[in-house]
């Protein structure tokens, strides 16, 4: 915790963790304003889980969260209305107080100097010039002049972003190319399943950001406010403006735990858990460990979700693990889907059916998660049988793991890039946006029929790549993309099926059947899942190094 004091009243921080509660009672704090969505990072905890322990400490709190660069006047209008109603002094966060404090200055230049105001919030420690623009200009943000331009911006520095920026630098080293992205960590979410089956440790799956982005390459750490595809600017946090020749958009899901009522109130506790995020894939492994009879409950939401089959995954080595501590027998499993099947390509249904039979697991599809009360042990899903009405059923359970809703972050699906579900809308094949020929996107957030893993974004960074460095030379798109995606199914520890598909189902094995056939468990694949894939992301994917990933060339690309 890094206390920051901005006022006589009001202090800021960065995100606040459980442990930094009684902390600031004890240095006299008596409310908190918490200013950072739930769900932004993977390693966030709730608000939920925050204002319970600060309850136990006697501290007011409140809930005012604002999107990265979107503070609009009825969210100053709040904050200034929580800074006189809550005791004194108040500590507000966020990501890392930015927020906060743009917040806090907007309110204060109602009554004070703008400069006074950019004096306090420097002495704490924070750089408001680029709130100038807003304070002088009546709120809106000019695009006619820009903070910086580049050759080529990518928005987003997960898997995506870093691989098709390294892969671009491998093709054109003098790019001027700007990757943004707030994050301070990047984490390998395929290790994630691991760490929750007791294979992987937590740290296994954690590197710091700025050791991932290439040489050569400008990061712009903050958020995307919104885009400008009309006048190829990007407004980011703090009404900066960056103008690009080109675009990439790649910045992944959100996690929409608050979708579910009553889930993040309970998340990391009463045993319901969940392998998405990097804090409580550990708590999954205890629970496992720890649990020797009840009713253990596996979810799957609406797709799309990223990792179509990581639902299941969790439930195979759960069971796995209880099958070879001889409880099995005693605990009563159930994987409640959403949808109709078990995993969205047949040929891998088999195998996967008969790890269903050997756990003893029930399959209840058309099961929506729609509540949970974790205190009680109780959960709600929403069952659509065919031409029937909608039913609600409760389930009871001892332990419930949890895959989120997932959507497209709100600065994607509010832009002028979306289609009217709300992902970037792009050409399947060469992944260029439909209306703005300059625009490319690829990984979780575009609207390609294809599994979003990072199996995929190591196909589709090659193909961006090779598209834009040959838009830049003026030439057609010259790379396509199959639709490739990989899900590689812990059946069992030690075992996997692995799949392998493109668009419409097709198998786009990497290996002969002789060597690896994916439609059944293999020792191989799972050597491939513990022992390879974890350096290949770290060393060949995020360094632009294509192995078995080299694009496939369009027929009639021109030369």
């Amino acid at each position: 915790m890094d206390v920051k004091n901005i006022s006589d009243t009001l202090s800021l921080s960065k995100q606040l963790q459980i442990d930094d509660i009684a902390r600031l009672r004890e240095l006299g704090f008596r409310s908190i304003i918490c200013n950072r969505p739930d769900g932004e990072a993977a390693d966030q905890p709730t608000f939920a889980e925050i204002q319970a322990e600060a309850a136990r400490h006697g501290l007011e709190m409140r809930y005012l969260p604002v999107v990265p660069g979107q503070v609009s006047n009825e969210d100053v209008d709040s904050f200034a209305r929580a800074m006189q109603e809550m005791p004194k002094p108040a500590m507000a966060y966020c990501r890392s107080g930015t927020r906060s404090a743009t917040l806090w200055s907007l309110g204060q230049a109602r009554t004070r100097p703008v400069p006074e105001i950019l004096a306090a919030a420097r002495s704490a420690g924070f750089d408001l010039s680029g709130v100038v623009r807003r304070l002088a200009n009546g709120g809106v943000t000019p695009t006619d002049k820009a903070d910086g331009s580049f050759d080529v911006v990518i928005v987003g520095a997960g898997a995506a972003g870093i691989a098709v920026a390294s892969s671009l630098l491998k093709r054109q080293a003098d790019l001027q190319l700007a990757l943004i992205d707030p994050a301070d960590i990047h984490y390998y979410q395929p290790g994630w399943t691991m760490v929750g089956g007791g294979i992987f440790e937590p740290e296994k799956t954690v590197r710091t950001m700025g050791s991932l982005i290439p040489p050569g390459v400008q990061w712009l750490k903050t958020a995307v406010t919104a885009f400008e595809p009309a006048n190829d600017s990007i407004i980011l946090e703090g009404c900066r403006v960056i103008r690009y020749k080109r675009l990439i958009v790649c910045p992944g899901l959100k996690l929409d735990w608050h979708r579910v009522e009553g889930l993040t109130e309970t998340l990391g506790r009463n045993g319901v858990t969940s392998n998405y995020r990097y804090d409580l894939a550990p708590y999954t492994w205890s629970l496992v460990q720890s649990m020797t009879s009840g009713k253990a409950v596996f979810t799957q939401p609406p797709m799309p979700i990223k990792c179509a089959g990581a639902p299941q995954k969790a439930m195979y080595l759960s069971a796995d693990h209880w099958n070879r501590t001889g409880v099995l027998q005693d605990i009563d499993i159930d994987f409640n889907n959403a949808g109709g099947v078990l995993f969205g390509v047949k040929d891998y249904v088999p195998a996967l059916q008969e790890y269903v039979e050997r756990y003893r697991a029930s399959l209840n599809f058309f099961h929506n998660l729609v509540a949970v009360d974790g205190d009680a042990g109780k959960a709600w899903f929403d069952v659509s049988d065919a031409d029937k009405p909608v039913r609600r059923v409760e389930v009871e359970f001892d332990m419930m793991h949890v895959c989120p809703p997932q959507c497209a972050p709100e600065f994607i699906s509010a832009s002028p890039l979306a289609d009217a579900a709300g992902w970037v809308d792009v050409e399947q094949s060469t992944l260029r946006h439909r209306s703005h020929e300059n625009i490319w996107a690829l990984g979780d957030v575009m609207n390609a029929p294809n599994a979003k893993t990072a199996a995929a974004a190591r196909k589709q960074a090659p193909v961006v790549a090779a598209n834009v460095i040959a838009d830049i030379a003026g030439r057609s798109p010259v790379a396509s993309y199959d639709g490739y995606g990989s899900c590689p199914l812990t059946v069992e520890r030690g075992r996997i099926v692995l799949a392998e598909f493109g668009y419409g189902g097709a198998l786009l094995p990497s290996f002969p059947t002789w060597l690896l056939d994916g439609t059944r468990p293999s020792r191989l694949a799972w050597l491939l899942k513990e022992r390879i894939l974890p350096p290949v992301y770290w060393k060949a994917m995020l360094r632009g190094h294509e192995w078995m990933a080299q694009p496939a060339s369009l027929p009639d690309a021109s030369q």
